[in-house]
């Protein structure tokens, strides 16, 4: 009985496993047939429309920009100093602040120097007096000269007198102007106009002419000066618009490209190439009313050279570049791609110029262009999207509609009795099963109670 047992226990797992596996094969089987009925590979496989983006050829405008890093660099950067040696009784700025040329600094201690040129004044009266008395007296010698009343070498000693006496005074003079202008540096002004940096060195102090650090610093913010570097071989373009006397527009950007700092206009070129580099400098000047362009500052160059008129321009997006060369993607009535070998002309970053290959108005895909090969059937944006061949959610092998797939066999519904191969239940009895899982457990079932002598009563020994 017991070896009954075991075969009959060995005869149901290899039903289940056999039951599972077709179960298995059979789903496999529908999921491969729906993938291949209604799936799309990349280039679109079984006819599936891949969905672009898509552009329209249209005229426009294409300015033809040289992008360039450069340098804010002020006009003028002045590091104020005293001209002469004294104590630095008062600082009359403050940090940050806006000067106009000749704005009063700073005050060193005048009174050595006012003393200094009264000194001068009364060396140079005293011989101012003496040269008057010169002069009288040389008068006087000519007098009797003429009356043969002395000799002639003590007229000629006299004259060398008065020249000698008139040059003391000329270098007196000096000395009084000397003496003034010392006067005058002992009020510190600006040189310039601009905006003071930061205090470098406070009232009380003792300051010299070799001091090395100054007293403030000045910078011209109005106007603004930017020094940026293009390649050699955009050079002849520019001097070619210089030489045509065009006005060529500089605009400055921030780091990022984002903001714009200011707009001017090209000044000037250096007038050789740097070997090291292979660029020119050039410098650009710029109002900068705001000051949004501050010494030092990086900032992102473009310089407009030329605009090219009325172009057939397409986005960068659409130009491909492989085996057949520059090409695009165009749309064709029937909702296909084509490959479209085209020339460009110039760029400004974000579209293209065609010189040929494209009319007004073709469309190009300018999205999804990887999933696309000639001949291709796109889907374009916005379109209702098509019914799929197989693969349905309704089931395999049905369409979006829950109909059958065109071409495939029509097969009747599955019911319970098609399953189990046997009628419909009686009232009182246990229902059928309804797959092939629910049939291999109710084997399993009724071979354990044949084994068991019948459910429900003790097993009986055949004797």
């Amino acid at each position: 009985m017991k070896r009954l047992r075991t075969l009959v226990g060995i005869g149901v797992g290899l039903a289940v496993v056999a039951v599972g596996g077709w179960y298995i094969a059979t789903n496999s089987g529908k999921s491969a047939t729906a993938a291949r009925q209604g799936g799309g590979g990349r280039f679109g496989a079984g006819g599936a429309p891949t969905t672009v983006g898509l552009a329209t050829v249209a005229k426009g405008d294409i300015p033809i920009i040289i992008k360039a890093l450069g340098t804010v660099t002020p006009l003028a950067n002045v590091t104020v100093k005293t001209q002469i040696t004294g104590q630095l009784q008062v600082v009359n700025f403050t940090e940050g602040q806006a000067v106009k040329k000749g704005d009063l600094l700073a005050q060193v201690d005048p009174r050595p120097y006012d003393v200094a040129l009264q000194q001068a004044v009364g060396t140079i009266e005293k011989d101012k007096a003496t040269l008057a008395n010169a002069k009288t007296d040389l008068a006087r010698y000519q007098k009797l000269v003429s009356q043969e009343s002395i000799a002639r070498q003590q007229l000629d000693t006299q004259a060398s007198l008065v020249n000698q006496l008139e040059a003391t005074v000329l270098t007196d003079q000096a000395g009084v102007d000397s003496a003034k202008l010392n006067l005058t540096y002992t009020r510190i002004v600006a040189p310039t106009d601009g905006r003071i940096g930061l205090r470098l060195v406070d009232a009380g102090n003792y300051v010299t002419i070799g001091d090395a650090t100054g007293i403030c610093t000045i910078t011209l913010m109005q106007p603004m000066s930017v020094l940026f570097t293009v390649p050699e071989d955009s050079l002849p373009s520019v001097r070619k618009r210089i030489k045509d006397g065009a006005t060529l527009d500089v605009t400055a950007l921030d780091r990022a490209q984002k903001n714009t700092l200011g707009t001017g206009k090209l000044s000037s070129t250096d007038n050789q190439v740097d070997t090291t580099t292979g660029t020119v400098k050039m410098r650009a000047m710029f109002d900068n009313p705001d000051e949004a362009l501050f010494p030092n500052q990086f900032v992102n160059v473009k310089l407009l050279v030329d605009t090219v008129k009325d172009a057939t321009v397409v986005p960068v997006a659409a130009i491909q570049r492989g085996q057949p060369g520059i090409y695009v993607y165009v749309v064709q009535p029937d909702e296909t791609v084509k490959i479209q070998v085209v020339e460009i002309g110039v760029t400004d970053g974000e579209k293209y110029a065609v010189t040929k290959g494209l009319n007004v108005g073709d469309q190009v895909v300018i999205d999804g262009v990887d999933r696309l090969r000639d001949g291709a059937k796109i889907r374009k944006p916005g379109a209702p999207a098509g019914r799929q061949n197989g693969g349905g959610q309704n089931g395999g092998g049905t369409n979006g509609a829950g109909k059958p797939a065109a071409g495939a066999a029509a097969r009747p519904p599955a019911t319970s009795e098609s399953l189990s191969g046997t009628n419909a239940p009686q009232t009182g009895e246990a229902p059928a099963p309804t797959s092939a899982t629910q049939q291999g457990e109710q084997r399993r079932g009724n071979g354990q109670r044949r084994a068991n002598g019948g459910a429900g009563q003790p097993a009986t020994s055949n004797q």
